[in-house]
C-alpha cells in the first residue's frame, strides 16, 4: 500500500553509551587486565568525529523542509535475520554475506539490516521474547516476497573473466 508520504526510518543509536569507556578489570592478585580500552579510545573518537547527533538533527530540519518525517526505531535483531523468511543466518559479526541456496541469492548482511530497519518502522519485523526466546512474526507471506523482490535488485554482478 502506498501512501505518497515520504519516512526515513534510521537506528535510534545510544551515542552516550557507544562512547562510554570500558570498565576495568582485575586479577586475583589486583592485577589490572586488558580490556580493549585503547581499542575503544579510537572507535570512541570516531564516532564523535562523525558527530552523528548532529546528523539526526540535520536529516529531520531537512526532512521537515521536503514535508517528510523521519523515524528513529531500535534496531533489535535486525542485522541477525533474513528480511525475507525471519530466519536467524547472521549469528556472528564476522558473517558479511550470506549466500541462499534456496532462493539462489547472495544477500548483503548490511543491505538486509536497512530492510530489517524499515520493516520495524512500518511494524511489520518480527517481535521475539526475550524470556521465552519464543519468535513472533507480524507479517504476511506477500509482503516477504515483495522484500525478496526488492533485494534480488541490490545483487552485485559478478565478474567474469
Amino acid at each position: 500500500m502506498r501512501t505518497g508520504k515520504k519516512v526515513f526510518f534510521h537506528e535510534d543509536l545510544d551515542l552516550k553509551h557507544l562512547t562510554k569507556r570500558n570498565k576495568a578489570q582485575q586479577d586475583e592478585t589486583g592485577k589490572f587486565l586488558p580490556n580493549g580500552q585503547s581499542a575503544k579510545s579510537g572507535l570512541n573518537k570516531s564516532w564523535n568525529d562523525a558527530a552523528f547527533g548532529n546528523f539526526f538533527k540535520t536529516l529531520e530540519y531537512i526532512a521537515a523542509k521536503a514535508g517528510a518525517k523521519v523515524v528513529a526505531v531500535k534496531p533489535n535483531y535486525t542485522s541477525q535475520f533474513l528480511s525475507y523468511r525471519d530466519e536467524k543466518v547472521f549469528t556472528n559479526c564476522n558473517i558479511r554475506e550470506y549466500w541462499d541456496e534456496i532462493e539462489q541469492l547472495l544477500v548483503d548482511r548490511d543491505v538486509n539490516a536497512a530492510v530489517n530497519i524499515k520493516r520495524v518502522g512500518l511494524g511489520l519485523f518480527l517481535t521475539i521474547n526475550s524470556r521465552s526466546g519464543k519468535i513472533k512474526v507480524s507479517h504476511t507471506q506477500s509482503i516477504a516476497m515483495e522484500v525478496l523482490r526488492s533485494l534480488r535488485g541490490f545483487e552485485k554482478p559478478t565478474l567474469t573473466r
